[in-house]
């Protein structure tokens, strides 16, 4: 898993920026209301829902704000109509690339995200031709300091979590998506600080890159990360730790 966990603690600082510049409140409206007019406005009925209005609560967002985004998704007030939309490919090296959007234009998104993948020296591919590689997971990061690993693995375990692994400065551990919420609970109840929870597209093997490709393959990804329509970007890319310093530098 080291790939995944190296690309997110990368994605977890850039999340950091893209707050200050409102993208992140953008993407998260997108999520609330794309999951209010799919299964409904209310949050105890609606498990997708319930999880968007927590994720945007713990990055301070306005109630006003998440409010408004549900009454959007449910119809109650007038706004765009976002369509789910998956894209995949292959980027430098052969990673393999799944991006997660969505989108009021298709068309112009697709144009896009197709530009993106090619000026890294990657390729947008057909429906299906990696999507088979990735699997959803329940993905939690937990600061090594101050945290006992036998405590930590002891609570994840019994809250059903699927592994606890040691993740370069950090714990990460990996749920189903049934069981996320519940061990994201178990974990806040005994008052384990939580760096980052999401859902997330995690690969089952990965791919090393390193030297140009490497490069290349961070220009992608980050690329497809600022994307208006992007809400998330995964990919089997392990990168060499020295390396990675390098290129997040």
């Amino acid at each position: 898993m080291s790939g995944h966990s190296k690309w997110h603690s990368i994605r977890h600082k850039k999340a950091a920026k893209d707050a200050k510049r409102g993208k992140l409140f953008t993407k998260l409206i997108k999520e609330i209301t794309v999951a209010a007019r799919l299964g409904g406005g209310d949050i105890n009925a609606n498990p997708r829902l319930r999880t968007a209005v927590q994720t945007a609560r713990e990055h301070s967002m306005p109630m006003e704000n998440i409010e408004r985004a549900i009454k959007r998704g449910t119809g109650e007030i007038e706004g765009a109509t976002y369509e789910e939309v998956q894209y995949e490919g292959y980027g430098p090296g052969g990673v393999a690339v799944l991006v997660q959007a969505m989108t009021d234009n298709r068309n112009r998104t697709v144009a896009e995200i197709r530009r993106i993948f090619e000026k890294a020296g990657g390729n947008l591919g057909a429906s299906g031709c990696v999507a088979w590689m990735f699997k959803k997971r329940g993905v939690i990061s937990i600061s090594k300091d101050g945290v006992d690993e036998e405590r930590l693995m002891e609570i994840a375990l019994e809250a059903e979590a699927d592994d606890v692994s040691d993740t370069d400065g950090s714990f990460e551990i990996l749920t189903s998506p049934e069981n996320f919420e519940a061990v994201k609970a178990a974990l806040q109840k005994a008052q384990i600080p939580i760096a980052n929870a999401e859902i997330s597209m995690v690969a089952d093997n990965t791919v090393r890159v390193t030297g140009q490709d490497a490069l290349q393959t961070m220009k992608l990804l980050e690329a497809l990360e600022d994307h208006d329509d992007v809400q998330s970007v995964a990919s089997n890319a392990d990168f060499d730790e020295d390396e990675l310093q390098r290129l997040s530098a």
